[in-house]
């Protein structure tokens, strides 16, 4: 990690530009005036000492293998994210590893102080129709309209470009450094460790999909809540509902489930929650899916039989679209003191989720230690749950298509017989985008837990 002396303040997030031709001028070179102009408000908008670094700017074309050591220290400890909105950024995939790695920081301070933190600073390098943005990009709560009407319209790319917007130009970038102080002096995210490059998803979706509207994914929590606790469990894990778990207390402040959620959503997903008790019926596996799906489940629950006979029977049905996550804290000390005897236990209610599935799926089903685990293993894990949704969902033809060579998943038509099913999870195009990812991923994966992993 970067000396706390040379964390920057803000990191600029942008998409590079090709050039065209050989020896042609870097188009870049506009996105590195901005920087400078950035740095320089930045600098005289606040107490930075000398030589301290005002701004970090990835310089370097990267391909979605490559992140520096240096560029996941700045993620790491910079105070304001800034990612310039293209439709370029959108379909990058590293500037969606950027953008994940650090809303991800900001999901971890989230838990731990029970106050939201919100520290991305979005502009417009060139807009894009709201209808085009992603998901986490289209959370963000910004008011665009105050940096000019002109920045609106043209982006800071127009105002930098066209003769005569040079003061709309000077005013919006001012606009933007003074947002940048106001949130990093409103908002202070802990330096962490830097993620490893390998692991970070983006936050747009699969690679190829771009910006657009987010899947669904539904997440359950089975777990007890503290009316009804085995003898001597104490409450203070528990809430009124499932939904109130929070194993990783007093580290995390908020139940696991909405941490869970608040990950899941910066992968571009929209989701839905529910308890396992109130689930009754709901996994069926004569039904095709309709959403991938998390199952976050508390050890203890096999104390209760009722329950343990309910996982017990859910194991036994093929649903290869749901995972299991077991957070597992070892501060616990009743859980410390119980561990090996609940978790052959819950082994024993689910062999088959336990040992289905790839590496990650088998590891966060034997128990997720920590909250920094829980944010490295879990978007592992949906991503197995989409691609196992996708393999399994029902296939719905394109209205008049009775000879498409290798049917492919576009979504319910609402066309002819039989009737139209609910709406699709993952929008339109997605479902080609992971269609193309999993055929590339099957080749070299060698890592499956089973036949249908094939069932997981």
């Amino acid at each position: 990690m970067l000396p706390a002396s040379v964390h920057p303040y803000f990191f600029l997030s942008y998409a590079h530009t090709p050039r065209f031709g050989a020896g042609g001028p870097d188009p870049d070179m506009w996105v590195e005036r901005l920087f400078r102009d950035l740095c320089g408000h930045v600098m005289a908008l606040t107490d930075l000492p000398a030589g301290a670094e005002a701004g970090f700017m990835d310089r370097e074309i990267r391909s979605g293998e490559g992140w520096s050591e240096r560029l996941g220290a700045a993620l790491a400890t910079c105070r304001v994210f800034v990612p310039l909105f293209s439709p370029r950024y959108f379909a990058s995939e590293m500037c969606g590893k950027e953008w994940f790695a650090f809303a991800h920081r900001a999901i971890q301070h989230g838990a731990a102080s029970n106050e939201r933190a919100e520290a991305i600073v979005p502009a417009l390098w060139v807009p894009v129709p709201p209808s085009q943005l992603p998901g986490p990009a289209e959370r963000l709560q910004f008011n665009h309209n105050t940096f000019g009407e002109r920045y609106v319209t043209d982006g800071l790319y127009g105002l930098i470009k066209l003769r005569g917007y040079a003061e709309q130009y000077e005013r919006a970038v001012y606009e933007l450094a003074r947002r940048i102080v106001r949130v990093a002096e409103t908002v202070r995210l802990d330096p962490v460790r830097p993620m490893d490059y390998r692991v970070v998803p983006s936050a747009f979706g699969p690679s190829g999909s771009g910006g657009g509207p987010a899947r669904t994914l539904h997440v359950t929590v089975a777990a007890g809540s503290r009316h009804d606790l085995p003898d001597g469990r104490s409450p203070e894990y528990y809430g009124e509902s499932a939904l109130d778990w929070n194993p990783y207390h007093p580290v995390s402040q908020r139940p696991i489930a909405y941490v869970a959620e608040d990950v899941i959503k910066n992968l571009n997903y929209q989701t839905t929650m529910s308890s396992f008790d109130d689930e009754a019926g709901h996994f069926d596996s004569k039904q095709p899916p309709t959403r991938p799906e998390i199952l976050i489940v508390d050890r203890w629950v096999v104390e209760d039989e009722h329950r343990r006979q309910r996982l017990a029977a859910f194991d036994q049905e093929s649903r290869p679209w749901i995972n299991v996550v077991v957070p597992w804290n070892r501060y616990d000390h009743q859980s410390r003191a119980k561990e090996s005897e609940l978790a052959r236990r819950l082994e024993e209610t689910l062999p088959v989720k336990m040992g289905q599935g790839r590496a990650a799926c088998r590891a966060a089903a034997n128990g997720v230690a920590n909250m920094e685990t829980l944010g490295q293993i879990l978007p592992q894990v949906v991503e197995a749950a989409a691609q196992q949704f996708l393999r399994h969902a029902q296939v719905y033809l394109p209205a008049g298509n009775t000879h498409t060579e290798r049917p492919r998943l576009i979504g319910p038509m609402g066309m002819g017989e039989p009737p139209a099913p609910p709406p699709a999870p993952f929008p339109p195009d997605a479902y080609d985008a992971y269609d193309a990812h999993i055929d590339g991923n099957d080749s070299n994966d060698t890592d499956r837990g089973d036949a249908d992993d094939s069932e997981s």
